[in-house]
């Protein structure tokens, strides 16, 4: 008798033991919380890459992430500097139960399969870096690189996510040639740029990079996720209204460029922007008026003082743009780039403003859709450097382990791994 007191007393032990036992791994993502938040997202794909089921709470201490417990998960935490909690089954449902409650601004979105990346970057050096090779390096996230040959053969069909950064999808160079034309990495830019056009069979470099615009364009129909920074984002739109149309100076393409080109541009084409301006000068390092950076690095627009807020959205009703804003703050620091911030004016009215500044009229941060697709527009070279310059040092990311601006890029790289179901927005 006394022996099967003992065996219950020993039965019931071990089930509270097991209840308790922690079975999940919460990364917290708010401002004091969190000691690497770049990357708590490369431990979130990491898990998602070794098929584990991750959970993302929108709006939950900053945007955190749910992963069930287990000893290599804790160990690669430690392992990467990322903060964690362990948390008992009883404690992780209770938190899952305030989420999905009606008067919360939350909600969990399941995180079904680590998205396979491809980055558009030429081959070689350039003279200034990427944020988002540098974030994906930084953050332990795997990505490809490709190029104009790997678009224009269809390889993009193997991805899920493609990045575009300082490009020029015109066929001008980069609108270098005032400043920089005389540089040897400008010469040979231009070199390759020809060469590699020819050898694709294009009599121009304008032409060759339309037609992988064109290919991008397509990937996204198709439902691919295009994310681009800087002059990627209006480049691109200009070469896509510029179809058929000469927009190239001598000095860009051996011949002029069309009369009254201006008028023949369609804005039907286009992503994102719309009643633009193209500037014609070549000496003038700027596309056309969408871009803003005019009036930043200055007066009211000093370092110290540009900011742009990002917009708060309904968690349930609208998921895709509330995970696409997660952050730790809703004022982030402003940033320039060749292509820093867009005219308000000149955005579709069916494009989300996720990231704004009220005070000059420009949007940072856009996004919409495109046939099944989704693009998402990032003005500015690197936002932890106010005014990269051609030839600058890349950032050390170390030193900004919870930067609000790049958080934004790795929400746009963990987006396509959601579980695909009908959404409001």
């Amino acid at each position: 008798m006394k022996f099967k007191g003992l065996h219950l007393f020993f039965v019931l032990f071990l089930l509270c033991s097991f209840s308790s036992r922690a079975s999940f791994v919460l990364l917290p993502m708010e401002a004091g919380g969190q000691q690497n938040h770049l990357k708590a997202y490369g431990i979130t794909y990491w898990a998602l890459d070794k098929s584990y089921k991750v959970s993302w709470l929108l709006n939950y201490r900053g945007g955190s992430f749910l992963l069930p417990d287990a000893p290599e998960i804790r160990k690669e935490c430690q392992i990467r500097g990322v903060t964690f909690e362990v948390l008992s089954d009883a404690a992780a449902n209770s938190i899952l139960e305030d989420i999905s409650s009606p008067s919360q601004n939350m909600e969990t979105v399941v995180l079904e399969k680590a998205p396979k990346i491809a980055v558009y970057t030429p081959k070689g050096k350039q003279p200034w870096d990427d944020a988002v090779t540098m974030v994906l390096t930084y953050a332990e996230i795997p990505y490809t690189e490709i190029y104009d040959e790997e678009v224009l053969s269809d390889q993009l069909l193997l991805y899920d996510w493609l990045h575009l950064h300082h490009e020029d999808f015109t066929g001008q160079y980069g609108k270098f040639f005032g400043n920089y034309r005389s540089t040897p990495w400008y010469i040979q830019q231009k070199a390759d740029a020809e060469a590699l056009a020819k050898k694709l069979g294009y009599n121009k470099v304008s032409e060759e990079k339309l037609a992988v615009a064109k290919k991008i364009r397509d990937f996204v129909i198709g439902g691919g996720f295009m994310f681009a920074m800087c002059s990627a984002t209006d480049s691109f739109d200009i070469a896509l209204s510029a179809e058929g149309v000469d927009i190239c100076e001598p000095m860009f393409d051996g011949d002029d460029s069309e009369a009254n080109y201006q008028a023949k541009i369609d804005y039907t084409s286009t992503f994102a922007f719309k009643d633009y301006t193209l500037v014609r000068n070549p000496m003038v390092y700027e596309f056309s008026d969408i871009d803003t950076t005019e009036q930043h690095g200055k007066g009211a627009f000093s370092m110290d003082k540009d900011y742009f807020t990002l917009m708060e959205y309904s968690a349930k009703w609208d998921p895709i743009p509330t995970m696409l804003c997660q952050n730790h703050t809703q004022l982030v620091k402003g940033f320039m780039g060749q292509t820093t911030a867009f005219n308000a004016e000149k955005i579709k009215s069916n494009v989300l403003v996720m990231g704004e500044c009220k005070i000059n009229g420009e949007a940072r941060y856009i996004h919409g859709t495109k046939g099944k697709g989704m693009f998402t527009f990032y003005g500015g070279h690197d936002p932890e450097d106010y005014q990269h310059r051609v030839g600058d040092a890349p950032t050390v990311l170390d030193l900004h382990p919870n930067s609000p601006g790049y958080r934004l890029i790795l929400n746009n790289v963990l987006f396509p791994a959601a579980r695909k179901k009908k959404l409001k927005t």
